[in-house]
């Protein structure tokens, strides 16, 4: 994601590219009838929160992070919630899913525009294992992986970034498929990576394999019993040119 920046580039660090990664998401639960408050609307099945979160070992993102924004859907009071202090999460409850609007404010040192990225709230369980996530109740939870950008920082900025936290400091141009924003143009090499002992890293990729061998499996099931129609219907068709055969001979 490209952001054009605020100032010139008298005083920024050429050449020099800082990243630094974080997690956004959602997470929902099923509403219990028995413990749910009364407050909350009759027409409502889920409590959900979405948020914008460091991931280990980079504890806290404000030293580079002002304020997060999250565009609701317009169904909610006060839709556009400003969180300007960690953690920078809205809980609410509602009944259905939507996309979700995230624009990331940076310090004023950074000079630099806010970044948008969508999030889609999910509600329900999907895939393979849906049906026993739903009877064991368990938390629906929707994450990615970020890396923002920072290419040639100004001067302030780069040492506020070098000496408040951790990420990488790199130059020249990234791998391919790296999942970046960018924030001053150019690209960068990916350097933080989610840890593997993640929540996000192990269940989302058990989550997405599984999905993925049902899918193959249910693919493989349909092309067996398509080719077993053809083979049947080019046996009725040599059938059907036989009996043609033999009755021009009798004939």
């Amino acid at each position: 994601m490209p952001a054009t920046k605020r100032g010139a580039k008298r005083g920024r660090k050429k050449g020099i590219s800082i990243y630094r990664p974080f997690i956004f998401g959602s997470i929902a639960k099923h509403l219990d009838p028995n413990t749910r408050a009364s407050t909350i609307n009759a027409d409502h099945t889920h409590q959900w929160t979405l948020y914008v979160k460091p991931c280990h070992p980079h504890p806290d993102l404000s030293y580079f992070i002002k304020k997060v924004q999250f565009k609701l859907h317009e169904t909610y009071t006060n839709s556009l919630r400003t969180i300007e202090a960690p953690p920078f999460e809205v809980t609410e409850t509602g009944w259905g899913e939507f996309e979700v609007q995230i624009k990331i404010y940076f310090v004023p040192e950074a000079n630099e525009k806010p970044q948008t990225i969508w999030h889609h709230l999910k509600l329900h369980p999907y895939g393979p294992d849906a049906e026993r996530q739903r009877e064991r109740k368990e938390p629906v939870i929707s994450e990615c992986y970020e890396e923002v950008v920072f290419n040639e920082p100004v001067e302030a900025f780069y040492e506020l970034l070098t000496t408040s936290g951790g990420g990488g400091v790199g130059r020249g141009k990234g791998s391919k498929g790296s999942k970046q924003m960018n924030v001053g143009g150019g690209r960068g090499d990916r350097v933080a990576e989610l840890p593997f002992e993640g929540t996000y890293s192990q269940k989302e990729e058990g989550r997405e394999l599984d999905r993925l061998g049902v899918a193959i499996k249910t693919v493989e099931i349909m092309l067996k019993d398509e080719r077993r129609k053809l083979e049947e219907r080019e046996k009725t068709l040599a059938d059907l040119r036989s009996e043609e055969g033999a009755a021009v001979k009798a004939r």
